[in-house]
């Protein structure tokens, strides 16, 4: 059953790295004056450093629970609003459970060749540690493969992150109810 927006629900955006969550969602929740979050943000700042540091401090499995703790979190300081994942959130079967559960979830899927080509241009890439041990583009594929099931098991509906990021809004805005559409 597919869930649809109630002006009731926090907005997730989940997909891979580069897909441009962050930059939606800031988009999105301006455009319906809403608070935004985003997840690997308010994880670092808890953390007090960049994903590599923690994951190079505390290890995968540290990040992966604090990462779900921090969803949580954000989705009851916020309430209604949008929320930007990282790419691994879905990783975890009761944060898929939970966000399917408690919002709308939009996954913004784009090709791995045009996440690689995003990701090399982006000088806060650096700031990731590597998944895979494989060279950038390779990971990308071998991630973004792995991954696209549980992304498109959790999503409510699934947009082409292709699209210029004002577009991706405009498209996921246009299927919101009017309540939320009119919050401005």
């Amino acid at each position: 059953m597919r869930r649809h927006v109630g002006a009731d629900v926090p907005i997730f955006l989940i997909g891979p790295r580069g897909s441009g969550k962050s930059t939606v969602g800031r988009l999105l929740a301006g455009r319906l004056n809403l608070p935004f979050e985003d997840t690997d943000d308010c994880l670092q700042k808890e953390a007090g450093g960049t994903v590599s540091q923690i994951v190079e401090r505390n290890g995968w499995e540290y990040f992966r629970q604090r990462e779900g703790a921090v969803l949580r979190a954000a989705t009851a300081r916020i309430g209604v609003g949008v929320i930007a994942t990282g790419g691994g959130m879905v990783l975890d079967p009761a944060n898929r459970t939970f966000m399917r559960a408690t919002g709308c979830v939009f996954y913004l899927r784009a090709p791995a060749r045009e996440l690689a080509v995003r990701l090399s241009e982006d000088p806060r890439e650096t700031l990731r540690p590597c998944l895979t041990g494989l060279p950038l583009a390779a990971e990308v594929a071998k991630v973004a493969a792995e991954r696209d099931p549980l992304y498109r098991e959790t999503a409510h509906h699934v947009f082409d992150a292709t699209l210029p990021p004002g577009e991706v809004c405009e498209k996921i805005v246009e299927i919101l109810p009017d309540g939320l559409r009119r919050r401005k």
